[in-house]
Order: C-alpha cells, then sequence, then structure tokens
C-alpha cells in the first residue's frame, strides 16, 4: 500500500471524533441568536438589531502564552481553555461590549482527540462565564511542527456595543476614581519568568506545596484560570457611570491603564492599597526579580481597573464585592501626560 495522510502524520477520523466530542460541550454555550454553529463552514450569528439600535462590533484575538508549558509539564489540560475565553473577553469589554460568540485555533502536531476535547471543554466553560456562544474554531494537525504532546491556542471573541455607550476613557478627569478588581493570581501573563524564577533558579517542584502559597501546590497555583470580568462590569453596569476600563495584562498596571488616559491626565496608584497575591512575592525573592520589573510583567494582583467618577465610586465599590469580585479604590486621576505613576499613602 502507497503512502497515505494517515502514514505522513495526519489522521481524519482522530479530528472527526473530536468533533463529536465537543459538539455537545458548544452546544451548551448557544445564544439564541445562534443561527447555524459548528459543523458548517462559517457560524451564522443573528444580531439583535431591536436590542441595539447603532450597533459597534467589537473583535479580539489572543492566545494563553507559555503558562501552556505548565499544562504540558503537568498533563492538565482542562483550565487552559477559561484563560483563552478570559483573555479574549477580558479586551472587548472594555469597550463595554457585550461579548457575542467565540472562536478557538487549536493546532498540535499528531492530534489525541480526548486530550483536545479536554482542552475545549475548559474553552466551553469560559463562554459559559462569559454568557457568548461557542461557534465554532479550527483543529490544525502540524506533524513535526510541534513536540510531542505539546499544543498552541488562539481565540477570537467578537462583541456588540451600542455606538452611543462606547467605554473608551475619553471623559475620564482629574479627580476621577480608579477601582481595581482582584485577579485570581497570574492570570495568563509573566509565566516566561515565573518559570525561571521558581522552576530554574528555586528549583520549586510543581507538586510541591509552598506554606507562602497556603499550602497549594506550585502547579496548582499557576495553572489558576484567569478570571473573566464580564458579571463584573454588568454588576455595575446602569448602577455608576463607567468613563474607562483597562485589562491588566502583559506590562502590568502601567502598561495598560495607560491606553485608555487622555494624554493630559495621569493616573496616580496608591501602593498598598491593596493585597498582593502571595505568588508574585515568592516570584520576587526566588528570582532576585526588581520591583520595577515585577510592575512591568505581572498584574501583581490587580486584574481590572474600573475608572468611575468619585460621586458613583462608593456604589460601584460596593456592587462589585455584592457581585463576588474583590475590589478596592487603589487611587486616583490627576493632570499629567497620560502615564501611570505609584505613589505611597500618607497615613499619618
Amino acid at each position: 500500500m502507497g503512502l497515505t495522510y494517515k502514514k505522513s502524520g495526519v489522521d481524519i477520523k482522530e479530528g472527526e471524533k473530536l468533533v463529536e466530542l465537543i459538539s455537545p460541550m458548544a452546544k451548551k454555550t448557544s445564544r439564541k441568536e445562534v443561527l447555524k454553529g459548528i459543523g458548517l463552514f462559517g457560524a451564522l450569528f443573528g444580531l439583535d438589531t431591536k436590542k441595539y439600535r447603532e450597533p459597534v462590533l467589537v473583535s479580539g484575538t489572543d492566545g494563553v502564552g507559555t503558562k501552556l508549558k505548565i499544562a504540558f509539564m503537568t498533563g492538565r489540560h482542562g483550565t487552559v481553555g477559561i484563560d483563552l475565553v478570559a483573555m479574549c473577553v477580558n479586551d472587548i469589554l472594555t469597550s463595554g461590549a457585550e461579548p457575542l460568540f467565540f472562536l478557538d485555533y487549536f493546532a498540535t502536531g499528531k492530534l489525541d482527540a480526548v486530550k483536545a476535547a479536554t482542552v475545549i471543554g475548559g474553552i466551553a466553560k469560559g463562554c459559559k462565564q462569559a454568557g457568548c456562544a461557542l461557534t465554532g474554531g479550527e483543529t490544525a494537525e502540524l506533524p513535526d511542527f510541534y513536540q510531542e504532546g505539546e499544543y498552541d491556542l488562539a481565540g477570537f471573541a467578537v462583541g456588540v456595543v451600542e455606538k452611543s455607550g462606547i467605554i473608551d476613557g475619553s471623559t475620564i478627569k482629574p479627580g476621577d476614581i480608579l477601582i481595581g478588581l482582584a485577579s485570581s493570581g497570574l492570570h495568563s501573563n509573566g509565566y516566561s519568568l515565573a518559570r525561571k524564577a521558581l522552576l530554574e533558579t528555586a528549583g520549586f517542584p510543581l507538586g510541591s506545596k509552598i506554606p507562602e502559597l497556603a499550602g497549594r501546590t506550585v502547579a496548582q497555583e499557576l495553572l489558576t484560570p484567569t478570571k473573566i470580568y464580564v458579571k463584573a462590569y454588568n454588576a455595575i453596569k446602569g448602577k455608576a457611570a463607567v468613563k474607562g476600563m483597562a485589562h491588566i495584562t502583559g506590562g502590568g498596571i502601567p502598561g495598560n491603564l495607560n491606553r485608555i488616559l487622555p494624554e493630559n491626565i495621569d493616573a496616580v496608584v496608591e501602593e498598598g492599597s491593596w493585597p498582593v497575591p502571595p505568588v508574585f512575592r515568592l516570584i520576587q525573592r526566588s528570582g532576585g526579580v526588581p520591583e520595577a520589573e515585577m510592575k512591568k510583567t505581572f498584574n501583581m494582583g490587580i486584574g481590572y481597573v474600573v475608572v468611575t467618577p468619585p460621586a458613583d465610586a462608593k456604589e460601584a465599590l460596593s456592587a462589585l464585592n455584592k457581585a463576588g469580585y474583590d475590589s478596592f479604590i487603589i487611587g486616583k486621576t490627576s493632570r499629567g501626560s497620560g502615564r501611570v505613576r505609584y505613589t505611597v499613602e500618607n497615613k499619618k
């Protein structure tokens, strides 16, 4: 028998098996606007033009990064899909967009349908948390391209916002309040540095329980999924004016909050105004990482920032905490040049 596609490394039947496994997962995330989802060459989504008079579509794409290395090393693949969804929907949420649907790209050297279904099961969980439909995606089997047992992920989210309700930071003024929403840990950024510090420099085994981590293993801490903030915004929408929102990812607070500041406004962040999760100090100590490097690499415990006028800050903070999102007033805005500054609160 001559050369076949399977002999060259691509198993079409394994791909068909994967579709059978993930179709029920995707169905559980469906919304009423989904006309046709997985199965066609393109998913069909009917935009609700009665709900939105001047709808503006907002799109975003992202990946999980080297956090996937921890999944490979531990064989735990059930939560990285949540990270993928979070990285995309949190981004489009900053414009005030309601996430509508999500597509994923899963690429691997040799397809293992069960493992891939576990990953996509996490994506489905993330979509449920965000309220968006998983309408399809692409599974690519690329022999000799990836190391054995490894894969890569990318995600694509589409949302909608009323044109008059777009949030872009343009109305931020001096004296507005910065509310920081707690992260669940590292989220999906800084993992190259985290792995270098914890696993290589300090030599912690992934299965070791660290006292500073409240008895959790290093693997459990590093695989904690990224928090999704869609329900947080829904909790304050209509209760408080929201002038700007920032998703704190790579670049930390300084490299993300500045993206929504007018050119004549600074964000003044108060040191010590929120609890920094122990994992960040463990990384810093293990790798001898300078404080400035920590701040520009990691979220340091704040995964999302909401900017409100002073009169609405108390109501927004209360609504966020009642909704289950630990939140803190972490500073305010002032006249400046569009940058983020840190200050130490004077409690005398």
